[in-house]
């Protein structure tokens, strides 16, 4: 019976001290743990997006590059494939960002320079991609109407086409993935984290 009473008081003591404890702690345990899965669904939709442009603009990319020489011969379209191809590798560096924020739960660089740095490089690479595709398209139109180009090599105008169309869906996911850096951003200036809580 002393045993007894000794225990209760020994759970007495420990239900007093833990419970608050537990109070305190789950609330905010439970809602990191759905910040924690807010931020992971977010990342993997980033990291989606990523992956599409990633895919289009080096499809872009080798559809230019392997088409007849004769593409090497016009600025313009050297411009669409060296802007598609940088695009390809900094896609492909952020995707890597992203799976190493998925797996860790950290940014690769402290969180403010990797905010800034998502949201200002998928900014200026949105504008190059753009620039570089919507120039590629007056030039292919030019070419057909021109009428000589096209009609001699058909396939060249075919390819840089169907190259400069994949160029342009990039540039639509990389502006997904460029509104989302946005949101980060905003979220961090307001409540200085990368996500909302």
């Amino acid at each position: 019976m002393m045993r007894s009473p000794q225990e209760s008081l020994r759970n007495g003591v420990l239900e007093t001290s833990t419970p608050p404890h537990h109070h305190h702690h789950q609330p905010h345990h439970f809602h990191s743990t759905v910040s924690l899965l807010k931020l992971r669904r977010f990342n993997t939709l980033i990291l989606i997006f990523r992956f599409v442009s990633f895919c289009f603009c080096l499809a872009s990319t080798i559809f230019m590059a392997t088409n007849s020489l004769t593409w090497a011969d016009f600025t313009t379209l050297r411009v669409v494939v060296a802007a598609n191809g940088i695009v390809a590798v900094y896609s492909l560096a952020e995707m890597g960002a992203s799976i190493w924020e998925i797996l860790k739960g950290t940014t690769v660089l402290p969180e403010t320079i990797q905010v800034w740095f998502d949201f200002s490089h998928d900014q200026v690479f949105a504008y190059l991609l753009v620039s570089a595709n919507v120039a590629g398209t007056t030039m292919v139109r030019t070419l057909r109407n021109d009428g000589d180009t096209c009609s001699v090599n058909s396939s060249f105008c075919v390819q840089s086409t169907i190259s400069i169309s994949l160029g342009y869906v990039g540039f639509l996911f990389l502006g997904f993935s460029s509104l989302l850096s946005g949101f980060r951003v905003v979220c961090f200036i307001i409540n200085g984290s990368r996500f909302h809580l």
